[in-house]
């Protein structure tokens, strides 16, 4: 990864300078309107991201032509990805959530590096634009002291690194039920679409007995890495098998947790437009209870245990910053155990669980983008 404080790489890629007034993009509230029926397609992608067209189009009662046009409007204008995700754990590697203090012009280049990087999946630009978080899991020890113990340390414009562990998750990627949308159908449409339970199990971050993946394993976790929802054929010509063993890899590593498949919503498309990082402190005896407290909020995208100052880690979506002090001050807040909380509000997004996001949009790889 290289980042740099020169003036050029202070500049974005169409020339201009990454000031305040320059990272000022277009709004997804601004070209997209969604209906009742866009965001009911979106909540029983939670419940079945591979769900196929026609069973939707019964269960909600339009037509399976009017599902498959609204998905893919929705997915040209980024307000949805649906992607399959390696979990790092199941691997035998650990989780990081990192914070960079940086020197003021630098922070820009320093978070694009990092967003280029595969074993980094969600890059956030915070504290006015002064600070980047983000979220690393590395497929190997390797990859992830490569980029902690030598290349972030070296670069001259971070001023500050603070690297914690993920010690236990609450919500967030396994989980991908953003509770936002609860509600959005009946007890009997998510029913007829296979819903049992919360997909996400709270569990050890780390496996004791790490999976290994095969040669086709990887050929076809990248295929699902550009689309979840990619037909068994496509993916078993990507992986070189036929489609009754890629159907059956594909349910092997979703089954055993090595993969799971992630419905990715932006935030703006359903009127969330104040996000933030909260730092938690709790006392430690009451972690698990406000951890599991917070999964349940439906502002609450992501919620986990780690090391540190801060014992626990959330992100956080409110409509606006009024909502995010009334969250923060009358929910968190008062949780039985609460100590002390930090809010970073997010400035700018860079990535999203993967992929990329620009003025609020979530990005296909140029890969992808001609099979939309």
């Amino acid at each position: 990864m290289q980042a740099s404080a020169t003036p050029g790489a202070q500049r974005s890629r169409n020339g201009a300078f990454c000031s305040v007034a320059a990272m000022q993009r277009p709004l997804i509230a601004d070209s997209v309107m969604l209906d009742p029926d866009d965001v009911r397609i979106l909540r029983a992608l939670q419940v079945d991201p591979r769900v196929g067209f026609a069973t939707v189009a019964t269960v909600l009662g339009i037509s399976e032509l009017a599902v498959a046009r609204r998905y893919r409007r929705m997915r040209r204008a980024g307000v949805i990805r649906v992607i399959g995700v390696v979990d790092p754990g199941a691997l035998g590697q650990s989780q990081w959530m990192v914070r960079l203090r940086c020197r003021p012009g630098s922070v820009t280049a320093i978070a694009e590096a990092l967003a280029q990087r595969d074993d980094v999946s969600w890059v956030a630009l915070s504290a006015a634009g002064s600070e980047v978080t983000c979220a690393v899991r590395s497929r190997s020890q390797e990859q992830r002291d490569d980029l902690l113990g030598r290349r972030l340390p070296r670069i001259a414009a971070v001023l500050d690194l603070q690297a914690s562990v993920v010690l236990r998750q609450f919500v967030g990627g396994r989980g991908h039920y953003w509770a936002a949308l609860t509600g959005t159908l009946t007890p009997e449409q998510e029913s007829a679409l296979g819903f049992r339970d919360r997909p996400y199990t709270e569990q050890p971050v780390v496996r004791d007995q790490p999976s290994q993946l095969s040669a086709h394993d990887e050929k076809l976790l990248a295929a699902l890495a550009a689309d979840g929802r990619a037909s068994l054929v496509d993916l078993a010509v990507a992986a070189d098998l036929t489609p009754g063993r890629a159907s059956r890899r594909l349910n092997a590593l979703l089954s055993s947790g090595v993969a799971y498949i992630d419905v990715e919503i932006a935030p703006m498309a359903l009127g969330y437009r104040a996000r933030a990082n909260l730092w938690v402190r709790a006392h430690p005896a009451k972690i698990k209870i406000v951890g599991r407290a917070m999964a349940q909020m439906p502002e609450v995208g992501f919620a986990a245990a780690v090391s540190g100052p801060s014992n626990l880690h959330a992100v956080v979506q409110c409509r606006d910053l009024d909502g995010l002090f009334e969250f923060t001050t009358d929910r968190v807040g008062t949780l039985p155990g609460v100590e002390g909380m930090e809010i970073s509000p997010i400035f700018r997004q860079i990535k999203q669980a993967g992929t990329r996001v620009d003025g609020d949009r979530l990005n296909d790889p140029p890969s992808d983008r001609g099979r939309r």
